[in-house]
């Protein structure tokens, strides 16, 4: 009892040695599922313990952290515990709380990938194979999860089982396979066979610079319309403060239960942003079937649950001037991804068509990933009207694809004849301020008033022929005064 055990460093440090390769990353996988249930389930057992008015004991917080853990991954579960009876689906992911199994499970693979750099043996030791690591992280990582969706499926909040194992092995695999890409310091190795053909078979100018400025302007053009998605619904915040504070308030009077709802809105608050761009955007977002929030307009929506973040939507009825500025977000996206597509088309000279290609297909790579975020930020809260609730995905990536592919189209295109303009101009222009100012440094400097310079001639201001008759008569005079001054000789 009072021997000191190996602490957990040094037991996973002797793991690792005595199962090199697939082992080392199984328990790795295994270790991280470990610790996100861990985390999951230590945050429902403090507010199950704290609440004033628990409806179930220990075993349903257990099996509702489970559920939890599930939904980060953006796996869909299913109510039984309904007013009506019939199982409802719950399908929006809080999308803060996926960071949370993807850093986990990226930080397995890194680790499995590469060799600890505390032990003095593992220079030494051979090399894990990517293909290895990968495979032992993933692994561990489904095992655990198999076996946390099957104690789930026996409480209240049940996976379905479809949804359950796709967003598991999509997860897994994406956040191992980045691990050991971070591990091999990201090396950009050949593309799989398949796709290396499909590569080929495209113009090489076009893969090799197009294509990557069209995907850093899209990038760029992405992350400002996600900045202004958070600038609409911080101003729905704002304009509804007095109801979203109501809402608040409403939903429970206990502390533990106002801090739940809290945490439950610090999580969604990446679903919202995206809800915003979506808004701001155009097609809006749905909050029931056949029911669009939208900038020019509300139409009447279902009784949407008591929440703060739904009581910042705005009520029915037609669009304001304040709803239609939002229409200056995907303008700025536009005016971005034209700016970038310009700024490569003057550095790498390219010309109008080539340009033209970049902004349309950073137009296409946009509209791709608000199609994807679009998805990931909207699901189901319930059936019937509740069955559709966010975003829809396709129309988002379709009317982001036409803003900036109709508007940063023609901005590249006029940029580059502007700057065009300039450097052909520049040229004259420098040169007339040289002459310009060699011309001044030349003349002579300007007399103060009243005052003449020295070696001032009021002849050198006449004209030419006043000063030709000028110069004749000095030189006549200075001969008469030569002569007056020579001596006079014998016979003078």
């Amino acid at each position: 009892m009072t021997g000191r055990g190996l602490s957990l460093p040094l037991l996973l440090t002797r793991v690792r040695e005595r199962s090199p390769g697939p082992a080392a990353g199984v328990f790795g996988g295994a270790v991280a599922a470990g610790l996100g249930l861990g985390a999951f389930t230590v945050l429902v057992m403090v507010l199950w313990i704290s609440s004033p008015y628990p409806d179930s004991g220990p075993g349903g917080a257990l099996h509702t952290a489970a559920a939890l853990w599930l939904l980060a991954h953006g796996a869909d579960v299913v109510r039984t515990d309904t007013l009506s009876g019939v199982p409802a689906p719950l399908g929006v992911t809080p999308l803060l709380l996926l960071a949370v199994p993807v850093w986990l499970v990226h930080r397995a693979a890194r680790d499995a990938a590469e060799p600890d750099p505390d032990d003095p043996g593992s220079a030494d030791a051979p090399e894990v194979p990517a293909v290895a690591a990968w495979g032992g992280v993933v692994l561990g990582y489904l095992l655990v999860g198999a076996a946390a969706a099957c104690y789930a499926s026996g409480g209240e909040l049940r996976p379905a089982w479809l949804s359950c194992v796709a967003h598991l092995v999509l997860v897994t695999f994406a956040a191992a396979a980045a691990g050991v890409w971070t591990a091999h310091d990201r090396p950009r190795g050949p593309l799989p066979a398949p796709l290396r053909r499909a590569v080929d078979r495209l113009p090489q100018e076009l893969v090799r610079e197009v294509l990557p400025a069209a995907a850093r302007a899209a990038a760029a053009g992405v992350l400002v319309l996600v900045a202004g998605g958070a600038l609409v619904v911080a101003a729905g915040l704002a304009a509804h403060g007095g109801a979203v504070r109501e809402s608040f308030l409403e939903l429970t009077a206990a502390w533990s239960g106002r801090f739940a709802v809290l945490l439950l809105c610090l999580a969604l608050v990446p679903n919202a942003v995206i809800w915003g761009a979506a808004y701001a955007l155009g097609p809006g977002v749905v909050i029931g079937a056949g029911h669009t929030v939208g900038p020019l307009g509300a139409a009447g929506g279902p009784l949407l649950p008591a929440f703060p973040l739904l009581a910042a939507l705005p009520a029915a009825g037609p669009g304001t001037p304040l709803t239609w500025a939002a229409g200056a977000v995907p303008v700025a996206a536009a005016v971005t991804v034209a700016w970038f597509t310009a700024g490569e088309a003057r550095l790498r000279d390219w010309s109008r068509g080539r340009l033209a290609q970049a902004a349309g297909a950073a137009a296409v790579l946009c509209g791709a990933a608000m199609t994807g975020l679009a998805v990931a930020a909207g699901g189901a809260l319930g059936v019937a009207a509740l069955a559709e609730f966010g975003p829809v995905g396709w129309l988002t990536g379709l009317v982001t694809a036409g803003w900036i592919a109709g508007i940063g189209v023609p901005v590249a295109l006029g940029a580059r004849w502007w700057r065009g303009r300039e450097s052909a101009v520049r040229p004259r222009v420098t040169a007339w301020a040289a002459s310009v100012v060699a011309a001044r440094r030349q003349a002579p400097p300007e007399p103060e008033p009243g005052r003449e310079p020295a070696g001032f001639e009021p002849y050198d201001f006449f004209d030419e022929t006043s000063r030709d008759a000028r110069w004749a008569l000095l030189k006549e005079a200075s001969a008469m005064e030569q002569r007056s001054r020579a001596p006079e000789g014998p016979g003078t």
